[in-house]
């Protein structure tokens, strides 16, 4: 045994502590082995599956190892590799993968032939999940699905089948659309409707091998006798159906592995069951509980604040997380004066770090990023997306304001006007709409409606004055543009009933058109507008495949689980934002918001930002409960626990003290000037654009907001 540690010790330099060492040792039988962020649990379980094999003599291949992801699967096999490179492979794979398998060779020893209609795969699918779902949905709702809905509809029967929710309930469920259940049920039914013959997804991998091993003694054996030992990684985000699974797997020799960490737990909305982790012993009541608490990965000064910060849920396991590491920066909390402000801040920040590919910019919803891939786009700071997210791009709200646009550019155009003559807020219906594009009309369209279609003076007074709008709307820039079609075209107004109606958020609705406004604030026609949105999906397509060197992250808080940066900003965290008002109404939601802040917290090395703004377009924004837990937790120190707090917590806007020699007025800053930069040090203005500021320092040159400059006093005059 100890030869095995030293020798490990002497070849790869690995030194596990106590606990690791117990998790390899504890071999036979159930295990729970409950891991916090940055505790090493791959290396412990690549040294676990090295242990087996070296020194208990099992064949690599009668071990399985299940993870969450494909990416999981490679980079645990790349490291055993590494690890271990005279002994043979090891079977890494997802569960999708492994249930694939079984209820494949389920399938055809029934005789039944299937097709998949989710994912990749060789040839062309006669079928795809998400166009059956849109014909479904126009078929039940009897309107066309908006992406958002389709998308929460695709969800929503994922979870019900991960749950192993019977069908004879799902119409009574409630779900993110009107009638999610009977549209569900449909597509099941549709699925199943040629006799031997099958549509599959993704889900249906999971079920039918479910199904099959409970079912099927002769094939459950076959797949049982496979292996003698299984491991589990990321086991936090399992649903009931593939736990199933393994237990069916494990039966008869009960050696399995379960490395997880409830405190982690952040996708139940997509099926994943954390409560059978806490309920493990009950399942398997000889079972040995293991949790690995130390941190390695942050500083003191984040690991105490995020370990008691999730103490305040109550459905977790009692871990206390420690580390052995030294205190270094403090965790900042900065509230900012608004959205534009906290965008500038992050930017400047940006702007002063050599090593950007430590650096990482966390949100709660993909809504958030876009306005900080224009920015980071437009001076030229390379980005990575975590999340690609072209689909704000292809939102319908993106496409109604491209077409409140393009039909200022010729009022003839009847194809545009009924497009969007809905979403003007006068109370059209769609027969008003039919009657008008069956009847042959010429010139400007809101005189030709009027004159078709039978409406109340009340409308038709709405009508003129959308159309004095439409007079002075080709010689406005895009901002004001945007600004009339939400207030004098009444399209926000609209959206408030569509939201009603259908069940939308109306402040996410609201912030996609916030969004449009910052990105037009910087143009200067509406045609550069429409290719500027072009030219940022592009951008967001790049960053995501083919991101370039030295690339600062944007992620959501979901997909950085698993990450570490040196330095991580959390945004936008504001109530309503995280949680979410959806997350206030249920307990069980609000602990889940609370470890996903955990997971955003605990990706930090070594700097931590928390920041929100106070306002946003005039509306008045709080801080999210979840930044007061904080705040709260650096200023209330135990007394006698003085002596270990850092000599200065940084909270609110406790800032550096304004230059009274720094530059105040825009029109101070002259082209060819000698400045200094209260970071950069001394440098020469070579070019104003608009509110651009560029600067040469020595070899280096900065794009800077002019704003910020002023504002913050950062540059004064120098002798040249």
């Amino acid at each position: 045994m100890n030869d095995f540690f030293e020798r490990k010790k002497n070849e790869l330099n690995i030194v596990l502590n106590d606990v690791q060492k117990q998790a390899v040792l504890e071999t036979e039988g159930p295990l729970l082995l409950l891991a916090c962020p940055g505790s090493g649990k791959t290396t412990t379980m690549i040294m676990r599956i090295g242990y087996l094999i070296e020194e208990k003599q099992v064949n690599p291949k009668r071990i399985k190892a299940i993870t969450f992801s494909r990416a999981s699967a490679r980079d645990m096999a790349e490291r055993f590799q590494r690890f271990f490179p005279q002994s043979a492979s090891v079977d890494f794979s997802t569960i999708h993968s492994l249930a694939f398998s079984i209820a494949r060779t389920y399938l055809e020893k029934n005789g039944t032939t299937y097709a998949l209609i989710e994912g990749g795969g060789s040839g062309r699918q006669p079928i795809q999940k998400a166009f059956l779902l849109k014909d479904l949905y126009k078929k039940v709702i009897k309107e066309e699905g908006t992406d958002d809905e389709l998308a929460a509809l695709s969800t929503f029967i994922s979870s019900i089948k991960n749950h192993m929710t019977p069908m004879d309930t799902w119409e009574n469920l409630k779900g993110p659309v009107k009638k999610a259940g009977t549209i569900a049920r449909q597509y099941e039914e549709y699925k199943t409707r040629t006799p031997g013959h099958l549509l599959l997804d993704f889900d249906d991998m999971l079920t039918i091998a479910e199904k099959a091993l409970r079912e099927d003694d002769a094939l459950a054996d076959q797949f049982r006798e496979r292996y003698d030992y299984l491991l589990t990684d990321e086991s936090q985000d399992t649903s009931l159906v593939q736990h199933k699974i393994v237990e069916h797997l494990v039966a008869y020799h009960g050696n399995l592995c379960v490395v997880a960490d409830d405190d982690q737990s952040i996708y139940t909305w997509r099926g994943a069951n954390p409560d059978y982790l806490l309920d493990f012993k009950k399942v398997y009541p000889d079972a040995k509980v293991l949790m690995m608490e130390r941190n390695y990965r942050s500083t003191k000064n984040i690991v105490d604040t995020a370990a008691k910060f999730i103490t305040r849920n109550q459905k977790r396991y009692p871990k206390k997380m420690q580390t052995e590491n030294e205190k270094k920066h403090p965790i900042v909390i900065k509230q900012l004066d608004d959205p534009k402000r906290q965008l500038d801040y992050v930017t400047y920040e940006l702007l002063a770090e050599d090593d950007l590919s430590d650096v990482a910019i966390l949100f709660r919803n993909n809504s958030s990023s876009t306005m900080y891939v224009n920015e980071l786009h437009r001076r030229g700071i390379p980005f990575y997306m975590k999340d690609a997210d072209d689909k704000f791009f292809s939102h319908w709200i993106v496409e109604d304001i491209l077409n409140f646009m393009r039909l200022s550019f010729n009022v003839e155009r009847k194809d545009i006007f009924v497009k969007i003559i809905m979403k003007m807020n006068a109370y059209i219906s769609r027969s008003m709409v039919t009657q008008f594009e069956n009847t042959q009309t010429t010139g400007n369209v809101f005189d030709a409606f009027m004159g078709t279609v039978q409406l109340k003076d009340s409308q038709k007074e709405k009508l003129r004055t959308y159309k004095e709008g439409y007079a002075v709307i080709p010689d406005m820039r895009p901002e004001y543009v945007i600004k009339l079609i939400r207030n004098d075209l009444g399209y926000e107004a609209a959206l408030k009933s569509r939201a009603e109606k259908f069940g939308y958020r109306f402040d996410h609705l609201l912030g996609i058109l916030d969004t449009l406004e910052g990105i037009a604030s910087q143009l200067r026609t509406m045609v550069e507008f429409a290719n500027r949105l072009k030219e940022l999906e592009q951008a967001v397509q790049t960053a995501k495949f083919n991101p370039p060197e030295n690339a600062v992250t944007l992620s959501t808080f979901h997909s950085s689980k698993g990450l570490e940066f040196r330095r991580v900003f959390m945004i936008d965290l504001i109530k309503g934002m995280i949680p979410s008002e959806e997350d206030e109404q249920d307990n069980d939601l609000l602990e889940e918001a609370r470890r996903l802040f955990y997971v955003g917290m605990t990706r930090a090395k070594e700097k931590l930002e928390l920041l929100s703004y106070r306002q946003d377009d005039g509306k008045t924004k709080e801080n999210s409960r979840f930044v007061n837990e904080v705040r709260g937790l650096l200023l209330n120190k135990n007394p006698k626990q003085k002596e270990d707090m850092p000599k200065k917590v940084r909270v609110g806007q406790a800032e550096v003290p304004l230059n009274p020699n720094g530059i105040q007025h825009k029109k101070d800053l002259v082209v060819g000037m000698a400045v200094k930069h209260r970071v950069f040090g001394n440098g020469e203005i070579t070019k104003q654009e608009g509110n651009e500021l560029t600067i040469q320092f020595g070899k280096t040159e900065k794009r800077l907001d002019v704003d910020t400059i002023l504002s913050l006093r950062l540059l004064e005059k120098t002798a040249t």
